[in-house]
C-alpha cells in the first residue's frame, strides 16, 4: 500500500528544512550536525567514472561541511525548491533543486536527502549529490 502523507506531515518536514536552511545561512555546522543520524551516508560520483559511497561520523561530517560552507550560505542568494516523496510515515526521500549566486555566477544543483523519523523529530540519513566524488574509490557491489 502506498503512504498517502498529509498536510501536517509535510508541514512538519517543511518545517524541518526551514530550521535546517536557517542554521546553514549561519554556518552553524555543529547545530545541523545534530540535525542527523551517524554514520551518515553520502551516495555521489566519481565525474567521469560510476557512484561513490561513504558512511560519514559527525567529525567527517563537520569537517566536511566546513569546507564546503565555510561562514555559513548568508548572501549566496540561495533558493531552494523541495518535493517530499514520503515511504512512509517514517521515511521521506526529498529531491531538492537549488540555484545559488557564487561571485555573480548562478549555480544549479539537484540532489536528494533521505530523512527518518526519530523520537526527536526529523533527522537527515543520506546525502545523494553527484560529483563530489573527486578522489574517492568507486563503489562495488557484494
Amino acid at each position: 500500500m502506498v503512504y498517502q502523507p498529509s498536510d501536517d506531515d509535510r508541514a512538519s518536514v517543511e518545517g524541518w528544512f526551514a530550521r535546517y536552511d536557517a542554521l546553514a545561512e549561519q554556518g552553524a555546522i555543529e547545530e545541523l550536525a545534530d540535525l542527523a543520524v551517524f554514520p551518515m551516508n553520502v551516495v555521489t560520483d566519481v565525474p567521469g567514472g560510476h557512484a561513490a559511497v561513504k558512511q560519514w561520523s559527525r567529525r567527517e561530517y563537520v569537517e566536511a561541511m566546513k569546507e564546503a560552507m565555510g561562514g555559513g550560505t548568508a548572501g549566496l542568494g540561495l533558493t531552494s525548491v523541495r518535493t517530499p516523496h514520503f515511504v512512509s510515515p517514517n521515511l521521506v526521500v526529498v529531491e531538492t533543486d537549488a540555484t545559488m549566486t557564487i561571485e555573480g555566477r548562478e549555480e544549479r544543483m539537484h540532489y536528494a536527502d533521505l530523512l527518518v523519523r526519530t523520537e526527536e523529530g526529523w533527522a537527515f540519513q543520506t546525502m545523494i549529490q553527484g560529483g563530489w566524488g573527486h578522489g574517492w574509490a568507486p563503489a562495488r557491489r557484494g
